[in-house]
C-alpha cells in the first residue's frame, strides 16, 4: 500500500515543523505504538504495568524524533507510513522490553496470573522461570529443548523467532516448550525436597 495522501501531508509537516504536527502525528499513531508493545509484550510473556507501557511508548517516540526526525527523514514512500511505523517501534519495543526484562517490574505473565497464593505448581513455575534457575536447570536438558528453553527465557525470544533460528515449525515451539518446562519443573522440585 502506498504512502496516503494524508500522511505524506502529516509527514510534510511534521518534517516542516508546522504547528500542532508533531501532537496531530501522535494523536494519529498512539494507538498503533500502544498495539505493538502490546502485541511484543505478550508474544514474550511479559506484564507491562502501566507506568511501563507509557514509558516504552515514550521511547518508541523519542527515537522517531531523535537527530531530527531522521527516522522520518529515512522514510523512502514505498509502503504505508503506519507500515513503515510498526517495524520502527517494534524494533525499539523489543530492545526496551529486552533492557527492562531483568528489573522486578517487567514480570513474567504466568507469574502475575492465578490466585494470590500460588499452589505448590505455580510455586515450581515462578522457580523455574528465574533467570538463574533456568540457566541452572537447562543442564538438564539436551539439544533442541535446551536450546529452545534458552531462546525463549534467557534471550527473550518469540515463538516465531525461534522457529527462524532453529528451524521448526512455529506451532511446535509452545508444545516443545512446555514439556521441557515439565521436565524442569520436576528436576526443580527434585531439588529443593
Amino acid at each position: 500500500m502506498a504512502l496516503s495522501e494524508i500522511d505524506r501531508n502529516l509527514l510534510d509537516r511534521c518534517l516542516g515543523r508546522k504547528p500542532g504536527a508533531w501532537e496531530d502525528f501522535v494523536d494519529r499513531f498512539l494507538g498503533l505504538v500502544v498495539h505493538v508493545i502490546n502485541h511484543s509484550a505478550m508474544a514474550r510473556s511479559i506484564r507491562l504495568a502501566p507506568e511501563d507501557r507509557e514509558d516504552v511508548c515514550a521511547e518508541v517516540f523519542l527515537a522517531i524524533i531523535k537527530d531530527d526526525f531522521a527516522v522520518l527523514r529515512h522514510f523512502r514512500g514505498q509502503s504505508s507510513l503506519a507500515t513503515y511505523l510498526t517495524v520502527v517501534a517494534r524494533r525499539v519495543v523489543v530492545h526496551e522490553l529486552l533492557r527492562r526484562k531483568a528489573p522486578a517490574r517487567l514480570t513474567p505473565a504466568h507469574a502475575m496470573a492465578g490466585a494470590e497464593l500460588p499452589s505448590a505448581d505455580e510455586d515450581a513455575e515462578q522457580r523455574v522461570s528465574d533467570r538463574d534457575e533456568v540457566a541452572k536447570l537447562l543442564e538438564e536438558l539436551e539439544g533442541r529443548e535446551a536450546e529452545v528453553v534458552r531462546l525463549y527465557h534467557l534471550e527473550g525470544k518469540s515463538y516465531q523467532e525461534i522457529s527462524s533460528a532453529i528451524g521448526m515449525p512455529e506451532n511446535s515451539v509452545g508444545p516443545l516448550l512446555s514439556r521441557a518446562r515439565e521436565k524442569m519443573r520436576h528436576r526443580s522440585e527434585r531439588t529443593s525436597t
